[in-house]
C-alpha cells in the first residue's frame, strides 16, 4: 500500500508540473516585491533636486548639469619622484601648474594683501584676523599639481613607474588640495589626518615637509587602500623613519588630546558626484538611510575630537565633498558650540576669502558660503564640490 501511494504522487506530478513551479514563483513575486524601485543614484538626483533647488535656486541647474558630467582631475606630482621630467611631460600635454598661477595672481593683485580689504568686519570676533597668513602661507608650499585650463575636458595618462618603483603623480580633483592648502602645513609640524582614505590630501600634507604625519581611518578596508597608495608614492624610508603612522582608529575618539599643530578632518558625507554617478557603495542606498540621516551627528563628533587634539594655537580644517548646508556650515557651527560647552575649548573661524580670488582662474567659488568656501562644479571648469573651513584653537 506505501509503494502504490508513492507511484501515485510521482503520477500526479509529472502530470501538473506547473503546480510545483508556481508555488516557486509565487515565492520569487513576493521577494521582488521588497526591492527598491529606485535606483541609488537616482534616489540621490531626487533627493538633491528636492534640497538643492531651494540652497542654490537659479545655481542649481548649472551645478546639477555638471556634477551629472565627467569630472575634471588634477596631477599632483609625486615630490620623491623624478620630478622635472614629469612636468615637462604634463607641460607638453598644455597643461599647467594651478598653484604657480595662483602666484601670478597675487602678484598681479597687491592690494590683496590690504588688511581693510581682506577684513571688512574687523569688530567680527569670527573674522577677527585677515586672510594675510593665507596669501602667505602659498609661497612656502611645496606641491605642485597640473590642470587643463577651463574649458579642456583633456584627460591626463595614467601614472608611470618610475626608476625607483614609484608612481610619478596622483590623479585627483584638484581641488582637494585647497583644504590642505588651508591648513598651511610647515616643516617641523606635527599633522593629524583624522579620516585620510584614500590618501589624495595625505600625499599631499606629507610633501609640505611635516615633522611627523598621522594618517587615521576607522574603515580597515579604506585603510589598506590608503597603506596601498603611500606604498605607491612614498619611499619606505619614511615608514622607517617613523615619519609616517597609520591606524584605523575610532576618530570620534582620538586618544592624543592638545598635541598636534595642525588637524585635517576630511569628513565622510554625502559625496554628492559619487552618489549620482555611482551604484558601488552608495549613501544612498536604502539600506543605509540610517547611516545617511546620522552623517551630521557623525560630522560634528569628528570635528570636535580634531579640535581636542590640535595643541592650543593650532589649527584645524574641516572639508567634506558635499554641498550640504547641513554637512557643511551647521556643522562647523555646532562643534563649535560643543568644544566650548562640554570641552572648554574655544576656537575661531578664520578667513579664507582671499581663496575666492587667488584660484578664480581654476576653480569656481560659491559667493554666498556663510562659513568657509565653496567650490561648486561648473562645466568649464568640472571639479568639487569641495567644502573647506578653518579652525584655529585659542585654548
Amino acid at each position: 500500500m506505501g509503494l502504490l501511494s508513492a507511484v501515485m504522487l510521482l503520477v500526479r506530478r509529472v502530470q501538473n508540473p506547473i503546480v510545483t513551479c508556481c508555488r516557486h514563483y509565487r515565492v520569487k513575486k513576493k521577494w521582488a516585491t521588497t526591492l527598491p524601485h529606485v535606483a541609488s543614484s537616482r534616489f540621490a538626483l531626487q533627493y538633491f533636486d528636492t534640497n538643492y533647488s531651494l540652497q542654490f535656486q537659479d545655481l542649481w541647474p548649472s551645478i546639477r548639469i555638471s556634477l551629472l558630467s565627467e569630472q575634471k582631475y588634477g596631477a599632483l606630482l609625486n615630490n620623491f619622484s623624478r620630478q622635472e621630467m614629469v612636468a615637462q611631460h604634463l607641460t607638453s600635454l598644455h597643461s599647467t601648474d594651478f598653484l604657480s598661477e595662483a602666484r601670478q595672481v597675487i602678484g598681479e593683485s597687491p592690494e590683496m594683501m590690504d588688511e581693510d580689504r581682506l577684513s571688512p568686519e574687523p569688530s567680527s570676533t569670527s573674522m577677527e584676523e585677515s586672510g594675510r597668513d593665507t596669501v602667505t602661507s602659498l609661497s612656502s608650499t611645496a606641491f605642485t599639481c597640473y590642470t587643463f585650463p577651463r574649458g579642456d575636458i583633456s584627460r591626463f595618462p595614467s601614472p608611470r613607474v618610475d626608476m625607483s618603483g614609484l608612481l610619478e603623480y596622483y590623479l585627483m580633483d584638484a581641488a582637494s588640495l585647497l583644504p590642505v592648502l588651508a591648513l598651511d602645513v610647515q616643516p617641523g609640524h606635527s599633522v593629524l589626518d583624522l579620516c585620510a582614505a584614500p590618501g589624495g590630501k595625505t600625499l599631499a600634507l606629507l610633501m609640505q615637509n611635516c615633522r611627523f604625519l598621522a594618517a587615521n581611518d576607522k574603515s580597515a578596508s579604506r585603510t589598506q587602500r590608503l597603506h596601498k597608495v603611500l606604498h605607491s608614492f612614498i619611499p619606505r624610508h619614511l615608514f622607517k623613519e617613523d615619519r609616517v603612522r597609520v591606524t584605523s582608529w575610532d576618530g570620534t575618539e582620538w586618544p592624543d588630546q592638545g598635541v598636534f599643530d595642525r588637524v585635517l578632518v576630511d569628513a565622510p558625507c554625502t559625496a554628492d558626484r559619487h552618489s549620482l554617478l555611482e551604484e558601488e557603495n552608495n549613501i544612498f542606498h536604502r539600506m543605509r538611510m540610517k547611516e545617511r540621516q546620522m552623517l551630521p551627528a557623525l560630522q560634528t563628533a569628528l570635528l570636535v575630537s580634531g579640535l581636542r587634539a590640535v595643541a592650543p594655537g593650532g589649527d584645524v580644517v574641516y572639508a567634506t565633498c558635499s554641498l550640504s548646508q547641513l554637512q557643511n556650515e551647521l556643522v562647523v557651527e555646532r562643534a563649535l558650540d560643543i568644544a566650548d560647552s562640554e570641552h572648554g575649548i574655544r576656537a575661531s573661524i578664520r578667513d579664507l576669502r582671499p581663496f575666492q580670488e587667488i584660484f578664480r582662474n581654476t576653480f569656481n567659488f560659491h559667493t554666498n558660503c556663510r562659513i568657509g568656501e565653496l567650490v561648486v562644479p561648473h562645466l568649464t571648469a568640472n571639479f568639487g564640490p569641495m567644502y573647506f573651513c578653518k579652525l584655529r584653537r585659542a585654548c
